[in-house]
């Protein structure tokens, strides 16, 4: 498998044993090590559980459809709104994972 792998081949990624359908995915490899950097949409209805697990900051980071499993941290995270308590909101999250060095 090539280092970067085409944006419409991965649909999802697994932070711990949360799974996250991704709109866009991109991956290399920064000094030997993985990064991938993820799209991902969260409804005002998944916020509180996304942004607990979001907090961790480092996770074991499974992407099923690339084959690849790594334990990573956040680097990079945005998103797109900041008042995801209000019902029917939606909002779109930008996420970039590191492997860490064991």
């Amino acid at each position: 498998m090539s280092e970067n792998v085409e944006d419409n081949m991965v649909k999802e990624i697994i932070l711990d044993n949360t799974l996250i359908k991704v709109s866009h995915y991109e991956e290399e490899k920064v000094n030997g090590l993985h990064q991938i950097s993820v799209v991902f949409d969260v409804t005002s209805e998944d916020y509180h559980d996304i942004a607990t697990l979001l907090y961790r900051g480092t996770f074991e980071v499974t992407v099923p459809d690339a084959v690849l499993f790594f334990r990573g941290t956040i680097i990079n995270y945005s998103t797109s709104i900041t008042n995801l308590y209000e019902e029917g909101q939606v909002g779109e999250y930008k996420l970039s994972l590191l492997e860490t060095e064991i």
